[in-house]
């Protein structure tokens, strides 16, 4: 492929994001009055900020934790030398378009461990679907004492059965092999020669990936280390609604943590921008009536707080590293060269 028209499709992808996060912004910000906005982020206590971001970046040790147990079946890394790649793979997925983050962190796993990158991903595909079902489950719980609006129930319906199915899917990925062989053996058969070892060699490396699944006291344990991690990074929405003076209960701070974080799913640009602040006021602002600028202002310094100190912290582990971008960029263009 060559590096003009991968320049081309890097660009359409970020224009694309772009556009969508227009969109959604300009939703947010319609009918605001933003001398009220400007008083909201003047009269905040950011105090609240550094218990905040300790209880999150706590969450991303838990997360490096969980990482650990579903890397367990192929490799074994301690959690303190995954937590500088799971901090990079957030800075990449808050710096490049379309969640390529994961693809970065399983990069950067590959170098730093000689982990196959295929086998990588499908625990990275395990670790959504365990983010995907907390956040169900913080909307289950949340939902028994604040009424879903008819946008709220629609999310909860749409995420309810897009991680129901996804792990359903894993599952049989792993028990149901004569389904597998089957459809991998038509795969192979469908390619030249060449390309049919690779896609084999692919296929057992994810399936090796998902090896988690067989273990079921590590299972539970990374089911439990989602649920804490998760809650870690809801008591920083707590802690910073507070420095906002807007007395949120902890059913409320559920359900804005798994609906802003549902938001993020919708394609945009890098760092979700547009869609977090939309998931934020469709809780506070449609369902719990709060003032819609005082919603827009906490969503936006939450934002911040979730984007800046991580991306920083990201980079400086790229950079000691000694990671490289063209590596990267190099990758994806022998991937889609081949099947």
């Amino acid at each position: 492929m060559s590096e003009r028209h991968l320049i081309l499709r890097a660009a359409w992808r970020v224009w694309f994001g772009f556009g969508i996060s227009v969109i959604f912004i300009y939703f947010a910000l319609r009918g605001q009055d933003f001398d009220l906005i400007g008083e909201s982020l003047r009269s905040a206590d950011y105090r609240w900020l550094l218990p905040a971001l300790t209880a999150y970046f706590a969450g991303v040790g838990v997360r490096a934790v969980r990482w650990a147990y579903l890397l367990r079946p192929i490799e074994s890394i301690t959690p303190r030398r995954l937590f500088p790649i799971v901090a990079i793979g957030y800075m990449a997925n808050n710096v490049l378009p379309l969640r390529a983050g994961e693809v970065v962190r399983a990069y950067a796993l590959s170098v730093r461990f000689k982990v196959r990158k295929t086998g990588s991903l499908a625990t990275i595909a395990v670790e959504r679907i365990f983010d995907g079902l907390t956040m169900v489950l913080f909307m289950l719980i949340a939902s028994l004492s604040i009424a879903l609006t008819t946008d709220l129930r629609n999310l909860f319906l749409i995420a309810t059965g897009l991680f129901v199915v996804g792990s359903l899917l894993l599952f049989l990925m792993v028990f149901a092999a004569d389904i597998r062989v089957r459809l991998v053996g038509l795969a192979v058969g469908l390619l030249p020669e060449r390309f049919g070892s690779r896609v084999e060699r692919m296929a057992n490396s994810f399936i090796e990936g998902l090896g988690i699944l067989r273990r079921r006291q590590d299972l539970a344990i990374v089911a439990g280390a989602s649920v804490l991690a998760w809650t870690l990074e809801a008591s920083m929405y707590l802690m910073i609604a507070e420095g906002f003076n807007l007395n949120l209960s902890p059913s409320a701070i559920l359900m804005v943590t798994a609906v802003a974080n549902l938001a993020t799913l919708i394609p945009s640009s890098p760092g979700y921008v547009g869609p977090f602040e939309a998931g934020v006021m469709l809780v506070l602002a449609g369902a719990l009536g709060i003032q819609r600028e005082a919603a827009l202002s906490y969503a936006v310094v939450t934002h911040a707080a979730l984007y800046f100190p991580i991306t920083l912290l990201g980079f400086f582990f790229w950079w000691r590293e000694s990671l490289s971008w063209r590596e990267i960029q190099r990758e994806e263009a022998i991937s889609e060269t081949s099947p």
